[in-house]
């Protein structure tokens, strides 16, 4: 019989909770559930915020935190996992810099300790209690963090970055049409 340890049972708490928020959260983009506006409504606000193409934004989005709240949640694929949530939480706190950082102001706080979380999960690995031990870490390999965090790290780069040139030049064409009248 295998004894587990704190560690261990901490790191499914943090797993479950974490995921957990992350599914709800992935499922309002999706399905429009707990009180989300559903893909259309969501690919609406992403293109608003400068994601573009919208839909296909929020699709991404949905994703990255339904399916890696999931994964996460039962600790499979871990770095993987939390290096797609912590992805698409990165690009959430783009959203909400300039709010600050509390999220009762509609800062980034909410957004960027959830994907702290998930990448510190990734990192350290989701203990004994999970799937990825039960299957002898065949997709939780030490390389695969690297991997993960970093192939995630410049995709959100360039999506954010992307985002960025967006709300420039929709500001400097605003700009423009206030000189021209």
């Amino acid at each position: 019989m295998t004894c587990y340890d704190r560690r261990d049972l901490g790191l499914l708490l943090l797993r479950l909770g974490t995921g957990g928020v992350l599914m709800a959260h992935g499922a309002q983009k999706l399905f429009g559930w707990f009180g989300g506006h559903g893909l259309e409504g969501t690919g609406q606000f992403m293109e608003s915020v400068g994601y573009a193409p919208g839909k296909a934004s929020a699709t991404a989005a949905g994703l990255a935190e339904a399916g890696g709240g999931a994964l996460l949640a039962l600790g499979l694929a871990t770095p993987a996992a939390g290096a797609a949530a912590a992805g698409a939480m990165a690009g959430a706190s783009a959203v909400h810099v300039p709010n600050g950082f509390f999220a009762m102001s509609g800062g980034y706080e909410h957004a960027a300790s959830l994907g702290l979380t998930a990448a510190g999960l990734a990192v350290t690995g989701p203990g004994r209690l999970s799937l990825d031990h039960a299957l002898g870490h065949t997709v939780d390999r030490n390389w695969m963090v690297p991997a993960a965090l970093g192939a995630t790290a410049a995709a959100t780069a360039v999506i954010v970055g992307l985002r960025t040139k967006r709300l420039r030049r929709r500001e400097e064409d605003e700009q423009e049409a206030l000189f021209e009248e």
